[in-house]
C-alpha cells in the first residue's frame, strides 16, 4: 500500500470516528434535555404543594380558628375578670 491510500484510509477512518462521536454527543444532549425537562416539572409540582402547604398552614393558625377549637373541642373559656398577682405576694 502506498503512502497516498495510507492517508486516505486514515482520514476515512479519523472522519468515521468523528461521525460515530457526534451521533453519540447528540444523544446525551437530548438525554440531558429531557432530563431538564423531568426536572423542572417536578420543579413546578413542589412549588405548587408549598404554596398550597403555606396557605393551609395559615388557615389552620388563624387566630380565630385556634380560639374556635379552644373552645368547642377543649373547652377552653375566656375568664372574666383575673387579677395578676406579683411574685412573693
Amino acid at each position: 500500500m502506498n503512502r497516498r491510500a495510507l492517508v486516505i484510509v486514515l482520514l476515512v477512518a479519523a472522519n468515521l470516528v468523528s461521525a460515530v462521536m457526534v451521533v453519540q454527543a447528540k444523544h446525551k444532549t437530548r438525554e440531558l434535555a429531557h432530563q431538564l425537562q423531568e426536572e423542572r416539572v417536578r420543579h413546578d409540582h413542589l412549588a405548587t404543594e408549598w404554596a398550597q402547604l403555606q396557605l393551609e398552614e395559615s388557615a389552620w393558625a388563624n387566630p380565630d380558628r385556634v380560639a374556635q377549637v379552644a373552645r368547642t373541642k377543649l373547652h377552653m373559656v375566656q375568664p372574666k375578670s383575673y387579677v395578676v398577682l406579683e411574685p412573693g405576694q
